[in-house]
């Protein structure tokens, strides 16, 4: 008898602790069904990157001095700098620059320790493409400027990746947490 009565004490505990564990569970489900979604409609809508993130990288082929700097701080020593000395100037003229974003990990250390800042990061990120050939930008497509996020007018563009229900203090949507799109205006 006096097994059997523990047997159902055990078992009485165990079901309330189940039982703990799925309202739990509940509670977290019934806290995230009052959030608005935060996926995004890729193609059609775009958030805008962070301020320090880490896209294409942009090259300005006037300020280049050709000191390779950007090559020896390199991890993966990928930039391709080309240059003659110049005998009338007395300097090095650079001929060509290159990066292979197929192999650029992204790292801004060429861009963080270029003494011209020559070399700066945009927010482009859309690089993809079928043939990886097409990857290896030289100074003409590096030093080409990236369309910007919120300059394209076809993309309603998303400012910031908290819930859109986000509200001022007097109780109204805050403009920079919404849109800048002309239709939602």
């Amino acid at each position: 008898m006096f097994s059997m009565v523990t047997g159902f004490i055990d078992y009485s505990q165990r079901a309330i602790q189940a039982a703990r564990y799925i309202g739990q569970g509940f509670m977290v489900t019934l806290y995230h069904m009052n959030r608005l979604p935060m996926t995004i409609q890729y193609p059609y809508d775009k958030l805008i990157p962070s301020e320090r993130f880490r896209g294409r990288i942009h090259f300005e082929f006037d300020k280049c001095i050709a000191r390779e700097v950007c090559v020896r701080v390199c991890p993966i020593d990928l930039p391709v700098v080309d240059w003659n000395f110049g005998r009338d100037i007395g300097k090095k003229r650079l001929e060509n620059h290159s990066i292979d974003f197929g192999i650029c990990i992204f790292c801004g250390n060429c861009v963080e320790y270029c003494p011209t800042n020559c070399l700066s990061m945009t927010e482009e990120y859309e690089l993809s493409t079928y043939d990886r050939h097409e990857l290896n930008y030289d100074q003409i497509a590096l030093g080409r400027s990236p369309i910007s996020v919120i300059e394209d007018s076809t993309i309603r563009t998303i400012f910031s990746s908290t819930s859109l229900s986000e509200k001022t203090m007097d109780g109204h949507l805050d403009p920079r947490t919404v849109t800048s799109s002309p239709d939602s205006i």
